[in-house]
C-alpha cells in the first residue's frame, strides 16, 4: 500500500473510530486503540516501521500540536480558586509519582531499574487528550475540572522532560566500564542532566514564551490578515517545537506548552476562532496518531506482558497515584472529595503513546533487554486506565458531590416580568434554571423567590469562570434587544448546541425576512415567533402568566391543543417537562408531540376559579364515543 493510501486508511478509519465512540458514549482512545491494532499488528493492513526516524517526527508534530491546543485553552482566571492545589500537584507531583512508579516497575514489574526509572517519569503524565473528552462526559463541577485539566495539560510536558533526562543519564552513565571511569561517567550523567534540564526550560521560555508575546502582539495590531492567522499559528507551532527539540531533545512539548498558555491569555480578539480551527484540527491528528502508534507493535511485543507486568498496572493505579495525591495535598485547602478525585482519576493518552514509541527502541538499543516491553506496558496503561477512569469518572463524582448534576435546565439571560413568570414555574416544577442580568434590582423578584441568579455580564470572564451551566440544556436570551441576544446566542451555542440555543422573537419593525439577523448571526427563534420582548411585556401587564397542564391518555395533546383557541393569538406555547422529568423548549421549527404523563407549559391570561375546575373537569372526563 501506497503511503498516500495508508494516509486514507488511517484518517479514514480515526474519524469513524470517533463517530462510533460518540454515538456508544465511550472514551474515543479506546475505539482509536482497538483500531489501530485490528489495522496494524492484527491483520497487517497498516504497516508502521517502530524504528522509523520519519514516523516518530511526524508523531512529535502531531503532539505537538495537540498538547498546543489544549494550553491555550487554560485560562489564567479559572486557577484562582484552586491555584494551590495546581501548584503542589504539578510541582511536587511528578518527582512523588516518578519515584513511586519506579519503584513499583522495578519489585513489582520486575523490570530492571534504568527501564524502570524511565518508565516511571514517563507514566507521570496524565493524558489531557483523554481527560478533556472524559470531562465533558462527566458534567463535573468548574472547580473539579480545572484541576484535573490543568494538572494533565501543565504535567505531560514535565513527564516526557523528566523521562528523557533519566534517559539521557542512564546512556552516558553507563557507558564507564568501572572503577574511576564509572564513577566520572555517573558524575558527567548528573551534569549533564542538570545542564539539559536548564537548557530546556530556558529554550521553552525563550522560544515557546517568546514567540507567543511576538505572535499577540503581531495580530493585535493586524498586522497579519484575518485569513492567514490560523494557518501562521500552525506554522508556528511546528516552527517552534521543532527549533526547541534542536536546540534541546525533547524540549518542544514545553515550548508549545508555554506557547499556547501565553497566546490563550492575552486577550486576543480572534482567540475564539483561532480556538476553534485547532480544535478541529486536534481531533483529525488524533484520530491518526492513536492508529498509527498502535499499528507499531507486532504479536511478539504483545506476547511479553506476563503477570508481573499486569500486577505493576495495578499498583500503578491503586497505590501510586492516590499515595501520591496524599502526600502532596497534605495541609492544601483542596477539599477532601477533590483529593480522592485526583488520586483515582488519572489516564494515559497520546503523549505517553508516543514518547514510549521513541524511547522504547533508544532503551533496547542502548542493550536495556526490559525496553522491549516498554511501549506495550504503556499501551496497556493507557488502555487499562482510559476504561476504568472513562467509565467510573461520572459515578464517582457523583458519589463525591463532585457533579454539577443531570443536564435538564434553562439558563435565561434577562430579567423580564415574564422570564421571572416562566424560572418560577420551572422552579416549582423541579427543572434546574438559572436567570441572568446586569441589572441588580431587576434579579430581586427572583432572589426572594428562591430561583437561582447570576448579577452580571453573561459573556464576562467571571461569568466563564463562576457560573456553572452543566446542568443546564437550554439556553433562552430573552432580553429587550435583539442584537444583544443574538450576540449571546452565537457565543455560547458551541457549549449548548445551537440546536439547544434560542432566543425570543426579534421586534416586529425588523420581524420581515430582509431586515431580520440572518441565521448565521442568531440564535434559533424560540416558540412560534410571534411574540417578542414587547409584545410578552404587555401581555404579562394584562394579567397573562405561565400555566402548566398534564397531558393524560384520556385528554391527549391534540384534543388539548385545540380546546386552547388560535395559539400564536390566544396563547404561545412554552415547552414540556415529560413523564421522567426532562425539560424542552419549544420552537416552530422543532417537532414537538407531547406524550402522556407530560406537563405543558403554555403562556396565557390569568384563569379565574371556575375556568381552572372546568379544565380539571374536562381532562378527567371520560372520552364520549362516537357511533358510525
Amino acid at each position: 500500500m501506497t503511503i498516500a493510501a495508508t494516509l486514507v486508511v488511517v484518517l479514514a478509519a480515526g474519524l469513524a473510530a470517533q463517530l462510533v465512540a460518540a454515538r456508544l458514549r465511550i472514551p474515543a482512545i479506546v475505539v482509536l486503540i482497538a483500531t489501530g491494532l485490528i489495522l496494524g499488528p492484527l491483520s497487517g493492513v497498516v504497516t508502521v516501521p517502530a524504528d522509523s526516524a520519519e514516523v516518530s517526527a511526524f508523531i512529535g508534530l502531531g503532539v505537538a500540536v495537540v498538547l498546543f491546543e489544549g494550553a491555550m485553552d487554560l485560562r489564567f482566571g479559572e486557577i484562582e480558586r484552586v491555584s494551590k492545589g495546581i501548584r503542589r500537584l504539578t510541582l511536587l507531583g511528578p518527582p512523588v509519582a516518578m519515584i513511586l512508579g519506579a519503584l513499583a516497575a522495578h519489585y513489582v514489574g520486575g523490570l530492571e531499574w534504568p527501564v524502570a526509572w524511565v518508565l516511571g517519569a514517563l507514566l507521570v503524565v496524565t493524558g489531557p487528550t483523554v481527560i478533556i473528552p472524559l470531562l465533558r462526559q462527566a458534567n463535573l463541577n468548574k472547580e473539579s475540572s480545572s484541576l484535573l485539566k490543568w494538572e494533565g495539560i501543565i504535567n505531560d510536558p514535565i513527564g516526557v522532560l523528566l523521562a528523557m533526562l533519566t534517559l539521557q543519564y542512564f546512556l552516558i552513565a553507563d557507558a564507564g566500564v568501572g572503577g574511576d571511569l564509572e564513577f566520572i561517567s555517573r558524575g558527567l550523567g548528573v551534569a549533564s542532566v542538570v545542564v539539559t534540564l536548564v537548557g530546556a526550560i530556558i529554550t521553552a521560555v525563550v522560544l515557546g514564551a517568546g514567540v507567543g508575546v511576538l505572535l499577540g502582539i503581531v495580530f493585535r495590531r493586524g498586522w497579519v490578515n484575518a485569513h492567514l492567522k490560523s494557518p501562521l499559528l500552525l506554522v508556528a507551532v511546528l516552527v517552534v517545537s521543532t527549533l526547541a527539540d534542536i536546540v534541546v531533545d525533547e524540549s518542544g512539548l514545553l515550548a508549545v506548552t508555554l506557547m499556547g498558555i501565553v497566546l490563550g491569555n492575552m486577550n486576543l480578539a480572534e482567540r475564539e476562532q483561532l480556538l476553534d480551527f485547532k480544535e478541529g484540527l486536534s481531533v483529525v491528528i488524533l484520530s491518526a496518531l492513536f492508529i498509527i502508534i498502535p499499528a507499531q507493535l507486532d504479536i511478539d511485543q504483545l506476547l511479553k506482558i506476563d503477570w508481573r507486568i499486569i500486577g505493576f498496572i495495578v499498583v500503578l493505579m491503586f497505590v501510586v497515584r492516590p499515595v501520591t495525591v496524599a502526600l502532596v495535598t497534605i495541609r492544601s485547602p483542596l477539599r477532601w472529595q477533590d483529593r480522592v478525585l485526583m488520586g483515582w482519576i488519572a489516564p494515559r493518552g497520546i503523549v505517553a503513546a508516543a514518547t514510549a514509541g521513541v524511547f522504547g527502541p533508544e532503551l533496547v538499543e542502548a542493550g536495556y533487554e526490559d525496553g522491549a516491553v516498554f511501549l506495550p506496558t504503556v499501551f496497556l496503561v493507557i488502555i487499562v486506565t482510559v476504561l476504568a477512569h472513562g467509565f467510573s469518572l461520572g459515578w464517582i463524582s457523583r458519589r463525591l458531590g463532585l457533579s454539577a448534576g443531570t443536564k435538564n435546565g434553562l439558563l435565561i439571560v434577562g430579567a423580564s416580568a415574564w422570564a421571572q413568570s416562566l424560572a418560577t414555574t420551572l422552579t416549582r416544577l423541579k427543572v434546574s434554571v438559572v436567570v441572568a442580568d446586569g441589572t441588580y434590582q431587576r434579579l430581586q423578584p427572583l432572589r426572594m423567590a428562591g430561583v437561582p441568579t447570576y448579577f452580571g455580564e453573561i459573556l464576562s470572564e467571571h461569568a466563564e469562570r463562576t457560573l456553572e451551566t452543566a446542568p443546564l440544556s437550554y439556553l433562552l436570551c430573552a432580553s429587550d434587544n435583539d442584537y444583544y441576544n443574538a450576540l449571546v446566542a452565537r457565543t455560547e451555542g458551541p457549549e449548548f448546541g445551537y440546536h439547544r440555543t434560542f432566543q425570543i422573537a426579534t421586534h416586529s419593525e425588523s420581524a420581515h425576512e430582509e431586515r431580520r439577523l440572518t441565521f448565521e448571526r442568531r440564535g434559533s427563534i424560540a416558540f412560534d415567533g410571534k411574540f417578542d420582548w414587547f409584545a410578552l411585556d404587555e401581555r404579562v401587564a394584562q394579567g397573562w402568566t405561565i400555566h402548566t397542564t398534564k397531558i393524560t391518555e384520556d385528554f391527549g395533546w391534540k384534543a388539548w391543543r385545540d380546546r386552547q383557541g388560535e395559539r400564536g393569538v390566544e396563547w404561545m406555547l412554552v415547552g414540556e417537562v415529560d413523564h421522567t422529568g426532562l425539560f424542552r423548549l419549544y420552537s416552530y421549527d422543532q417537532d414537538f408531540t407531547p406524550e402522556a404523563g407530560a406537563t405543558i407549559l403554555y403562556f396565557a391570561p390569568a384563569q379565574s376559579k371556575r375556568e381552572r375546575a372546568a379544565e380539571r373537569a374536562t381532562r378527567t372526563a371520560p372520552t364520549p364515543i362516537t357511533e358510525a
